[in-house]
């Protein structure tokens, strides 16, 4: 089962990231977590990687019915996006919103994650879009 929504985009990797934000925000989406893990990683391990960051991206009212239909999804917030170097490239990934339902078989949790998966699927095809036009 494939669990991402990924883009690849022919920018720099701190363009990337701030495109992300920008395209998130376009669709409601707040980060709330933002994790350097090429930093962290340096930092705590002395170990050498490509640049890759975790932004946790949250659109408040889609929480909020997500935990108002089960209090245990919170474990599956806020949504997380990945933005790394892959090669010449630069790889956005999304982690599907379809991943609530199927893991915790609730169909309350359904609408949600439809939404949830349009408003992603729009911003990662405005990144697409904004890339090539660029």
């Amino acid at each position: 089962m494939r669990y991402d929504r990924t883009v690849h985009l022919d920018t720099d990797f701190a363009t990337a990231v701030a495109r992300t934000r920008d395209a998130l925000a376009a669709q409601g989406f707040g980060i709330l977590t933002e994790i350097d893990v090429t930093a962290t990683l340096k930092a705590k391990l002395d170990h050498e990687m490509e640049d890759y960051v975790i932004l946790g991206a949250c659109n408040p009212p889609l929480a909020r019915r997500a935990l108002d239909t089960d209090r245990s999804v919170g474990l599956l917030l806020p949504c997380n996006v990945v933005v790394r170097r892959e090669g010449a490239r630069t790889a956005v990934q999304a982690l599907d919103p379809n991943t609530m339902v199927a893991l915790t078989e609730l169909d309350g949790l359904r609408p949600v994650a439809e939404e949830a998966t349009r408003r992603v699927d729009a911003a990662l095809a405005a990144l697409a879009s904004t890339d090539t036009a660029g």
